[in-house]
């Protein structure tokens, strides 16, 4: 025997062999692991933003993947042509040969055991902790450099549906009690994104319980109204139009205007009211021209992830000195209250009822619920009774120091010290002009065009993601601009009525649908019909007003702080880990803070003697701004604009996304239909289209249509 023939030959690899892949220096731990960045809105990634499995893996993956959130199975997305960020390949590539199969096992070779790893490769394993027959270790790819598709080119609306794991599409018409069933829990989910702005304008104006319970009304009639108009007439996506919190700042520094300092009682709330009303029409007529004159198709370039984050996180944000300053005034009412939403929300989410997660969904109601109810049984037990202390009789008129100690605590704590519920009628429609004819001022008008356009740049955003999650496809620039020139028409029908903000689309919205997974526009258009009704009971406006002021501030805690995580959801669609990216969104988020505040502490000592309360004390720079200059009209609007915390972030986004360096995939643009795409799938054209054949008397507006 020759002693080539002694030595022993080659030990065997793992079988099937492994795909081979380049070579990767192991000098970091990303670099090891071939772990890659995230791009959800980008080819690189599903919609999830996870990284996907090579091509080969996935076809012998099962029908369903886990889902993360409710711990159950899942559908996996069909395949289809390629998709990023709602954007299709127009170049179509021919796919490559297929290797041949690998060969079978050699004789006499024992069973093969195949392991599913963590990366999707299979291997071979006839021995312990994963080695092959010879003792060796399995090597396994360290890098995919493969894509999968965001979301599936296809017709077929269950198809999408299903991908998408909702439980009905856009199209979809479920029966009549699904339709309720379904309608009541979309609306309780963003119970408090209805009614809590009302509740603190109209005290901030002077207004008494009958004018908040009033305004509550007026909201709910114009919130069904303006919703049935935008899902029939707007981006028709399954969206609740409502009072944004993005004119709350706006309209807390306009009822702080030095000049409104000297009225009282329902002379002040009604003067301004109509103040605000004419701001609101002004502006609103300006946002409807950018829609329907086709501007808004161009500003949308400017528009993209990296701008919408840092500009609706700021105005969250800029809520801070309201929130938490008010819960004290009752710590054991506010903070019950804050506690149980969050536990609610977060350590019981998981829970279903008959498929349902009802603590999840139901988190606000539920909480206030509960809180109300401990707080009426503490009054009635006598916890904040007080010997010779009414809690009806204001505070100016207290003599005794007995009772002036403890007026706080009785007219924060207390539920009983609202007459909301008693006073109100049971029946009270709604009118236009209903507090007077509206007051127009050129300088708040600027300041609320202003907000008009970052109230568009929030609903771009709420367009984009929900359309990810119930459309075919993205919206056309063209039912973008469509959709914003609705958006400022309906705002002035909030002005005209008298709301106290504008009526825009609520960035909840994509939160509800995706944790209630209820995309049919049926739904949210009888939920809006519901809300006409009930805003003709005049009981509904008192009972929501009798809310105690402690919960409100509780509940804005939780949904202020909502609104910034929505805000900061929007980097997914880009590439978050960018040091481009990351610091542009650092200095908007900063400076949107920092220059503010210089703003509002400007011209105040330590013991300046303010008439306003300390939470609203942000909205009282138009009186004493570093901007002065001869003209009054212009210190207003420059003092109040660069005092308010999303103008800040705004600017310094766009003009930071727009000017530096950076790759589309890095940057996540928004990535919009076109008009061949429309031609193409006749399921965009279904989604987006008019209804009642109106589109076609407006087809050679091609810049509001699709």
């Amino acid at each position: 025997m020759s002693s080539s023939d002694s030595k022993p030959g080659p030990k065997p690899g793992p079988w099937p062999p492994a795909p081979e892949s380049s070579a990767m220096p192991p000098s970091t731990w990303a670099k090891r692991t071939g772990f890659r960045p995230k791009f959800s809105g980008e080819a690189t990634a599903t919609d999830s933003g996870q990284v996907p499995l090579p091509a080969s893996v996935r076809a012998r993956q099962p029908e369903t993947q886990p889902d993360l959130e409710a711990g159950q199975p899942r559908l996996r997305p069909p395949p289809g042509p390629a998709v990023a960020n709602g954007e299709t390949d127009k170049e179509k590539k021919e796919k490559p040969p297929q290797p041949p199969p690998p060969p079978p096992p050699p004789p006499g070779a024992g069973p093969v055991k195949r392991r599913r790893d963590s990366d999707g490769a299979t291997g071979r394993s006839n021995g312990p902790d994963g080695a092959n027959g010879s003792g060796d270790p399995i090597r396994r790819p360290t890098r995919i450099e493969e894509t999968v598709e965001v979301l599936p080119q296809s017709v077929d609306d269950d198809l999408v549906a299903r991908s998408l794991h909702m439980k009905y599409g856009l199209r979809d018409t479920p029966g009549l009690v699904p339709i309720g069933f379904y309608g009541l829990q979309h609306y309780l989910s963003m119970l408090g994104s209805l009614i809590l702005v009302p509740l603190v304008i109209v005290p901030a104006m002077g207004g008494s319980h009958e004018d908040i319970a009033n305004v509550v009304s007026t909201v709910l009639f114009v919130c069904g109204i303006t919703t049935l108009l935008h899902t029939s007439f707007g981006s028709r996506l399954p969206l609740i139009q409502g009072p944004s919190f993005v004119f709350l700042a706006p309209a807390l520094a306009i009822i702080n205007s030095p000049e409104f300092q000297g009225l009282n009682g329902n002379n002040n709330f009604k003067h301004i009211m109509r103040e605000l009303q004419g701001a609101i029409i002004i502006g609103s007529a300006f946002q409807a021209v950018l829609g329907y004159s086709g501007l808004m198709s161009l500003i949308l370039r400017l528009i993209n992830p990296v701008v919408v984050a840092p500009t609706i996180a700021a105005v969250g944000l800029s809520f801070y000195s309201y929130g938490f300053p008010l819960v004290g005034k009752c710590l054991e009412i506010g903070v019950v209250q804050i506690l149980l939403v969050v536990i609610f929300a977060l350590y019981l989410r998981k829970i279903s009822v008959l498929s349902h997660r009802i603590f999840l969904i139901y988190a606000v109601p539920l909480s206030l619920a509960i809180t109300w109810a401990t707080a009426f049984l503490l009054t009635e037990a006598g916890a904040y009774t007080y010997k010779g202390c009414d809690p009806n009789v204001p505070e100016s008129n207290v003599v005794s120091s007995h009772c002036r100690k403890y007026m706080t605590r009785m007219k924060y704590c207390r539920v009983d010290t609202s007459q909301a519920l008693r006073s109100a009628p049971w029946f009270r429609f709604p009118y236009p002009l209903q507090w007077g004819v509206p007051i127009f001022s050129w300088k708040m008008a600027i300041v609320m065009c202003v907000v008009s356009v970052i109230a568009s740049v929030d609903s771009v955003g709420s367009y984009h993601a929900s359309s990810l999650l119930v459309a075919s496809r993205p919206p056309t620039r063209g039912v973008v601009s469509r959709a914003i020139g609705l958006e400022g028409f309906t705002s002035v029908l909030a002005g005209l009525w008298g709301t106290g903000t504008g009526s825009t689309t609520l960035t909840e919205n994509v939160h509800t649908i995706a944790v209630t997974k209820m995309g049919s526009r049926r739904v949210v258009e009888l939920g809006a019909c519901v809300l006409v009704i009930l805003s003709l009971v005049g009981k509904v406006g008192g009972f929501i007003a009798s809310i105690p002021q402690v919960m409100v501030a509780s509940l804005l805690c939780f949904m202020w702080a909502m609104f910034t995580a929505l805000g900061l959801s929007n980097l997914r669609y880009s590439e978050a880990g960018s040091s481009r990216n990351i610091i542009i969104v650092g200095l908007s988020l900063f400076f949107s803070l920092s220059v503010p505040a210089y703003f509002q502490q400007y011209g105040i000592s330590p013991s300046s003697n303010l008439s306003v309360p300390s939470y609203y004390q942000p909205y009282i720079v138009a009186s004493h701004g570093p901007f002065k200059s001869q003209y009054k009209g212009v210190n207003y609007v420059m003092n109040t604009l660069l005092s308010m915390n999303m103008v800040i972030a705004f600017i310094m986004a766009v003009v930071l996304d727009n000017t530096v360096p950076g790759s589309k995939q890095e940057r996540g643009v928004y990535v919009w239909s076109d008009s061949e795409t429309v031609t193409r799938e006749p399921a965009l054209a279904k989604d987006y289209e008019l209804p009642f054949r109106v589109g076609r008397f407006f087809r050679w507006v091609k810049w509001v249509g699709i």
